[in-house]
């Protein structure tokens, strides 16, 4: 079987710009390294449904595989380079979605 996408999304909110501009310096070179597709973020998102939207910035990438968004996560410079990210921001959560198999 092939590899299904993966998608990550992430939603926090920037509490210290500078310290948070350091990680994202850092993030699209090692989101390359594992063949990551950056797809947009948006401050400003407008939620049609639902009893918790959303506030500050929601970000979603994808990669060939979950193995890869693993790998990525797992990744001692990425770890290493997140703790920007930790110190700038309040994250809410940063989760993996598996993308659907392709139809015949």
């Amino acid at each position: 079987m092939a590899d299904v996408p993966a998608y990550v999304v992430a939603n926090f909110q920037v509490h210290d710009a500078d310290t948070y501009r350091q990680y994202e310096k850092g993030f699209f070179p090692i989101l390359k390294r594992y063949d990551g597709e950056f797809f947009t973020y948006d401050d400003n998102t407008v939620t049609f449904e639902g009893s918790a939207p959303r506030s500050g910035r929601m970000v979603l990438f994808k990669f060939p595989s979950a193995e890869k968004a693993e790998a990525w996560y797992k990744d001692p410079d990425y770890q290493a380079l997140s703790e920007h990210r930790r110190a700038g921001t309040h994250l809410e959560f940063l989760t993996m979605l598996h993308g659907l198999p392709p139809r015949d």
